[in-house]
């Protein structure tokens, strides 16, 4: 596959974003789409169900068959070429929706380890409402910036949320706990938390600056802060002074955690605050028009960030964008793709969009879940 823009286009409902997710499961989380993994595996309407293995989850519909599904990849990168692949195995249980993941045919426990090999950056119609639904959004989409410029953040996410339903699991449960068994608990939340939150305060500084050296063109400067109580507090003090408030917290909290089911405080809570910088206007009171440049802009900072810092862009999945920009936008877009020399996927029902690309990108149509290449 070129290094280059790549144009996936046919008609709705042809397989276009399915691509586009197989290709988002080359780093760590549930992919673009967010599904279970046990319902990312294509399904045959003519299959029988003893044809492939149940998900004991949905074994009580009678009707839920789940098959192992696999992505596999061959990416180059800064030390040569690597084969990657993950995905659901035979054997895997269905609730626990563990991927598995290879890395030049060996098997790897944790899918962090992909964000090590594999930089990747999406925008989906889903997102055009990230400013104005709920936080949890946000927090992802910041993630997926931090993983480009520190694959270890995936890591420290993954182990958070781990102590925290470990911890949340021995609070519910009928029973005394172990109080040291949680304070262990609370001190990797602790550590790990911090960790999460400094790295986040300092992607949307980074971002910050490279959004103010660009200036405000077509897609505009913003404003980002990172807001929340350990975010506060590492503003206030040193990283140790906040994890030792955050464990303080975390375990005065205990019984109302219990009781609710939920954690009350830590990392998970924050929100990402955007504000489109000239017009100083939040991105929630934007029109829709202006938070998709927003988003873009976002992205492509991080890309040229990324580029500058370790001299090479992540792989853009890019699902339907084209058809929301007017024509100078989608020029601009384009432009900074080709002048980043970075890879990006482009999906659209109207090839012409893409028009400006031709000869500079690489064209397939696809239909009914085939895939062909295709002169523009």
């Amino acid at each position: 596959m070129p290094a280059g823009p790549v144009v996936l286009a046919g008609p709705n409902g042809a397989g276009k974003t399915n691509i586009l997710e197989a290709l988002s499961f080359l780093v760590p989380g549930r992919g673009l789409r967010r599904a279970r993994l046990a319902e990312v595996a294509r399904r045959d309407p003519g299959a029988q169900i003893d044809d492939f293995r149940r998900d004991p989850g949905d074994a009580a519909d009678g009707d839920a068959p789940v098959r192992p599904w696999a992505v596999a990849a061959t990416v180059d990168g800064p030390d040569g070429e690597t084969d990657l692949g993950t995905g659901l195995g035979a054997g895997t249980e269905g609730d626990g929706e563990k991927r598995q993941v290879r890395v030049d045919g060996e098997t790897r426990r944790a899918q962090a380890v992909l964000s090590e090999y594999v930089s990747l950056q999406w925008l989906t119609p889903q997102m055009d409402r990230l400013f104005l639904d709920g936080a949890s959004a946000r927090r992802r989409f910041l993630d997926r910036l931090v993983y480009g410029r520190d694959p270890a953040h995936a890591g420290r996410v993954g182990g958070y949320e781990q102590a925290m339903r470990d911890r949340l699991r021995l609070l519910t449960a009928r029973g005394s706990f172990d109080d040291a068994w949680l304070s262990a608990l609370e001190a990797t939340m602790a550590e790990r938390g911090v960790a999460i939150a400094a790295a986040r305060l300092d992607m949307a500084g980074r971002l910050a600056g490279q959004l103010e050296a660009a200036g405000d063109g077509l897609f505009p400067a913003a404003d980002l802060a990172v807001e929340g109580e350990v975010e506060a507090w590492l503003a206030q003090g040193s990283a140790l002074d906040a994890e030792d408030r955050l464990k303080d917290v975390l375990k005065s909290a205990r019984g109302r955690d219990g009781g609710s089911g939920r954690t009350a405080h830590g990392p998970h809570r924050s929100d990402l605050h955007v504000e489109y910088k000239s017009r100083g206007r939040p991105a929630a009171d934007c029109s829709t028009g202006e938070q998709k440049a927003l988003l873009i802009s976002l992205v492509l900072a991080q890309a040229r960030l990324q580029a500058r810092e370790q001299g090479r862009a992540p792989i853009l999945l890019l699902d339907e964008v084209a058809a929301h920009l007017d024509a100078d936008r989608r020029a601009a877009l384009f432009h900074e793709i080709r002048s980043l020399g970075l890879q990006a996927w482009m999906t659209g029902t109207d090839p012409d969009l893409f028009a400006p690309l031709a000869g500079r990108a690489a064209f397939f149509h696809v239909a009914e879940a085939r895939v062909r290449r295709q002169d523009p």
